[in-house]
C-alpha cells in the first residue's frame, strides 16, 4: 500500500509571496535549504543543497520541475539525504512533490495563503518506509521553519 507525505500551512501573506519561497532562489535558502539552483518553469531544475561542499550526496541535484502553474502549484522530483540514496535516488521515477497556493482571503489578522503539499512515489520495502518516516518529520520541521518567517506579518 502506497502512502503519501502530506502537509498543509496556512502563511499569513498573499498567495504571490507563498508562491516565491517555492520558486525563488533567496527565499528557499530562508527556510529549507543551503543553497538553491531553482529554475521555476516545467523542466527547469529543482536543485537543493544542504552541503554546499559535496552537492553530489546530499542534495536533489538532478531533479526537475514537472508542473507549474504561477501562484497555483509546483511540482518536482525530489531525491533523498544520504542514507537512503542508495535507492531513492535511483528509483525510476524519483519521489515526486506537489506544492498547491490557495488564498485563503481576509484572515483575522489580514490576508493568508494555504500551502498544501504532497510528497508521493515511495515503495513498501522497510527502508521505503523508514525514508517516508524521515520526510514526515523533515517536512514538518521545514513547514514550522516557513510558518516562523510569517509568524508577525499583520
Amino acid at each position: 500500500m502506497q502512502s503519501v507525505v502530506y502537509l498543509s500551512a496556512r502563511l499569513k501573506c498573499d498567495v504571490n509571496k507563498a508562491f516565491e519561497m517555492f520558486t525563488e532562489n533567496d527565499n528557499l535558502q530562508s527556510w529549507l535549504t543551503n543553497i538553491a539552483d531553482v529554475e521555476p518553469r516545467v523542466g527547469g531544475r529543482y536543485e537543493l543543497f544542504w552541503d554546499p561542499n559535496n552537492r553530489e550526496n546530499n542534495s536533489t541535484i538532478g531533479c526537475k520541475v514537472t508542473l507549474f502553474e504561477e501562484n497555483k502549484l509546483i511540482a518536482f522530483e525530489w531525491k533523498g539525504p544520504p542514507q537512503f540514496k542508495d535507492f531513492m535516488n535511483t528509483a525510476v521515477p524519483l519521489t515526486h512533490v506537489v506544492v498547491f497556493f490557495i488564498p485563503c482571503g481576509y484572515a483575522v489578522a489580514g490576508v493568508c495563503t494555504e500551502v498544501h503539499l504532497i510528497h508521493a512515489g515511495w515503495g513498501d520495502s522497510p527502508e521505503w518506509q523508514k525514508a517516508k518516516s524521515y520526510f514526515d518529520t523533515a517536512w514538518s520541521i521545514a513547514f514550522k521553519n516557513l510558518e516562523g518567517l510569517f509568524a508577525n506579518n499583520k
